[in-house]
């Protein structure tokens, strides 16, 4: 069995922050957003190799990261994209990279930017039970949340009807960035492309897959953040930190306050400042400030603002808001 780890997208929803930096590497407690998906697939046995589906723009930072990290598994396959307009779509991307690697074996793809309680071997479990193809779905809780994602309507586990992004959601039952295929389904993803399909979201391919063959759902209970916004990430940085804060050693505070959901980087300094439910990456100073809801990246220098829900590009500096 093979694995794909889609990690291609630009993320321009939450730049400044990803605009030099795919956002699977944003931190997340001791780790970055992809490393929980990389170890679970570094765990599983039953799965040989890991294709990390980026672009051109990022296949460097990903070729640097991999090389320094701990698992063996993963491996590029990268898309001939720079830019957001150039992309293939998720669908597309998917197709190229089975043809361009020849895969041919039960595929389980994930979504890098994913953050999911569960272990991805249990979807595998799941997946490997039913024997067709399968989805992982959730209960956002939310009519209006649920507009955003492909709706799944379930007989049991098995999915008898999808609709992706639907403007009058009957449910709140989602299909997330999980997915697995059995080998024969893979051409199907050809002759969906071949037919003039929808080449982006996945959600429409499942739509049609699940009109010609059986799809079953493995549901989960929990949490899911699909980190595409700066309150998504902060969401899950607050679910990871479970109203703690987070402050490295080599980080300074001094006569400073720091409520919950607060991570703190190596070598950042806050001081003479109050600072809550925010993300304060490496070598940023904040004094005499109040932070609040706000990502401040590295090497920022912060002085006498009043600052909620703010974006902070990296080596800003911003004095008595100026």
């Amino acid at each position: 069995m093979k694995a794909v780890v889609l990690a291609g997208g630009y993320a321009t929803r939450l730049w400044p922050i990803t605009k030099d930096r795919p956002k699977m590497f944003l931190p997340i407690g001791d780790g970055t957003v992809i490393d929980e998906i990389f170890a679970d697939l570094e765990a599983d046995d039953r799965i040989s190799e890991v294709y990390v589906s980026t672009n051109e723009r990022f296949a460097e930072d990903f070729e640097s990261y991999l090389a320094d990290s701990e698992f063996e598994k993963p491996q590029l396959s990268v898309e001939e994209t720079e830019a957001e307009d150039e992309k293939f779509g998720v669908v597309g991307a998917l197709a190229q990279l089975v043809e361009r690697e020849g895969i041919e074996e039960d595929l389980v793809v994930v979504a890098g930017d994913n953050l999911i309680s569960f272990d991805v071997a249990e979807f595998v479990d799941f997946f490997e039970t039913k024997g067709t193809a399968a989805i992982a779905a959730y209960d956002v809780g939310s009519r209006e949340k649920a507009k955003s994602y492909g709706l799944v309507e379930l007989e049991g586990d098995r999915v008898v009807d999808f609709q992706e992004k639907p403007e009058d959601p009957k449910s709140t039952l989602v299909s997330i960035a999980c997915y697995a295929f059995p080998a024969d389904t893979l051409p199907d993803l050809r002759t969906y492309l071949d037919d003039g399909n929808n080449p982006d979201e996945p959600g429409w391919f499942i739509q049609w897959l699940q009109r010609r063959q059986p799809v079953h759902a493995f549901t989960f209970d929990g949490a899911w953040f699909d980190i595409g916004t700066p309150e998504s990430y902060l969401d899950a940085v607050a679910w990871t930190l479970d109203g703690e804060t987070r402050v490295a050693e080599s980080a300074t505070v001094e006569n400073a306050t720091l409520g919950e959901n607060v991570h703190v980087m190596p070598g950042a300094t806050v001081r003479d400042a109050a600072v809550h439910d925010s993300v304060v990456f490496p070598e940023v100073t904040i004094e005499e400030a109040e932070v609040r809801h706000t990502i401040i990246d590295r090497g920022t220098h912060l002085k006498g603002l009043d600052l909620s829900g703010a974006l902070i590009g990296a080596h800003t500096k911003i004095t008595n808001g100026e």
